[in-house]
């Protein structure tokens, strides 16, 4: 029985459950895979293309196709790491190596990206580039198309943070693509109305801008992932579903009080749960706590995480705190 005259320490059941790895698993792994192979495409692609038609832009986003691919083989090791699941050397799982991949990532992007600016910056100061602006344009075209079609299947499709950054990589290359799009027509404009000489800055002032604004991209990704290495709170969405799950048992059983902590690593939530158990609480032997616990479970594998769960109850509030 749980009494209610002396402090109770709690009783803990920890629970490791996972939700479906190997199809969600498989399906990401064929994304990023689509990923690299579509990132080599580009890659040769605008490599190509912005030497034959001098456009640094085109050049730079071929070096950026470059980096994805290295970057997305990256990505593909660290998910297949990070579903090998627990052992004696990771207790608790691999999915760490999922923020620290997309930290990685993040941080490749974003010196690409001052690279880039540097080398924009001295275009303009050189006095601009010539670029061959007919052939630059239907670059920019080709790129845009492709661009929106890989990013609308990695959005719709992936489950896992390194797809979810795999495909904001792709959301900010297209948005490169439209930006090199929109500038080069500017510069056939220019041209055709016999200002070639305004028209050379176009290429390495797309450079610098284009540049600064995909800035954003890696310094959100780098937010995120630093935020599931330290494991702090998860995201507000998935915090508030986890206290919804919790609250819920609580007024279900008339337990007096529930404490929720939780983190996000990857693609598994650890969850640890505290409840204090009252004078009118419908528990009070173990056999009860553990139909509380099958409660919980059924509300949290409702909500699709892959997840590790801690339980506790005691009657004193102080052993929650």
């Amino acid at each position: 029985m749980i009494g209610t005259s002396t402090p109770t320490p709690p009783t803990v059941t920890i629970t490791r459950v996972d939700g479906d790895p190997d199809d969600t698993g498989s399906r990401d792994r064929r994304l990023l895979l689509l990923s690299v192979w579509a990132s080599a495409a580009f890659a040769v692609l605008s490599s190509v293309w912005g030497v034959l038609s001098g456009s640094s832009m085109i050049v730079f986003d071929g070096l950026y196709s470059f980096a994805s691919i290295g970057l997305s083989v990256l990505a593909v090791l660290a998910l297949r790491t990070s579903r090998r699941g627990a052992d004696e050397r990771y207790p608790w799982g691999r999915e760490v190596w999922e923020p620290v991949t997309v930290v990685v990532k993040a941080v490749a992007l974003g010196a690409l990206c001052v690279y880039a600016v540097v080398g924009g910056v001295a275009d303009l100061f050189a006095g601009g580039r010539e670029v061959a602006t007919g052939w630059a344009l239907l670059y920019a075209v080709i790129a845009t198309a492709g661009g929106v079609v890989v990013t609308l299947v990695m959005r719709r499709g992936g489950r896992s943070d390194l797809v979810r950054a795999e495909a904001a990589e792709w959301v900010g290359d297209t948005l490169l693509s439209v930006g090199v799009l929109v500038g080069f027509v500017i510069a056939v404009v220019l041209v055709a109305v016999g200002r070639p000489d305004i028209a050379a800055y176009v290429d390495p002032g797309m450079v610098v801008l284009v540049s600064v604004l995909f800035l954003r991209v890696p310094a959100k990704l780098i937010g995120g992932g630093m935020r599931e290495i330290l494991a702090m709170s998860p995201p507000a969405e998935t915090r508030a579903e986890l206290e919804g799950a919790v609250e819920a048992v609580r007024e279900r059983f008339g337990l007096a009080e529930s404490f929720l902590r939780a983190s996000k690593v990857g693609g598994r939530v650890d969850v640890e749960v505290d409840y204090v158990v009252g004078e009118e609480s419908a528990v009070a032997t173990v056999a009860d706590c553990d139909v509380v616990r099958e409660a919980l479970h059924e509300r949290l594998a409702a909500l699709g995480h892959e997840r590790s769960v801690v339980v506790a109850f005691t009657t004193d509030r102080r052993w929650a705190l």
